[in-house]
């Protein structure tokens, strides 16, 4: 399975939590592959902020989440609010009809459309390392929404 790895990567705090994805994926004998933007491409020969770069970048993404078989997202909220990158991610995945695992790791409510899109929720990224994806189980979210 190839996976793409959604979520911010914008403070220490949320690199180390898709750090520890990163690794489970690494340790995952049912992932082939996975992308993590935070690895990839970074529309190196264009200004970061350009409307160049952002084309570049963005395009790259979407033809990585089409190229996936599954999406693993960190749900990472400052102030209830999602980062609207990765909430595209998902809402782009879930209309191509890809499997969504959410690892929401902080004591907040899930976004309804978050929670309602998911195929597995779990609470620990480290869990990602023994998650069969090739039987991907369901696991609804059933706590709190807003």
């Amino acid at each position: 399975m190839r996976i793409y790895l959604a979520g911010p990567f914008f403070s220490p705090e949320q690199i180390a939590r898709i750090e520890i994805i990163e690794t489970a994926l690494r340790q995952n004998s049912t992932v082939e592959d996975f992308f993590s933007p935070r690895l990839g491409e970074d529309g190196g020969e264009f200004p970061m902020g350009s409307p160049e770069w952002a084309n570049k970048v963005f395009h790259l993404g979407v033809s990585e989440i089409d190229r996936a078989d599954a999406l693993v997202v960190v749900a990472d909220y400052v102030n209830d609010n999602m980062d609207s990158g990765t909430a595209f991610e998902v809402g782009y995945a879930y209309s191509h009809q890809k499997p969504i695992v959410v690892v929401h790791e902080l004591p907040e409510p899930l976004n309804l459309m978050i929670g309602q899109a998911l195929q597995c929720y779990l609470t620990d990224g480290h869990e990602v390392a023994n998650l069969d994806f090739n039987n991907l189980p369901y696991q609804p979210y059933t706590g709190k929404t807003f």
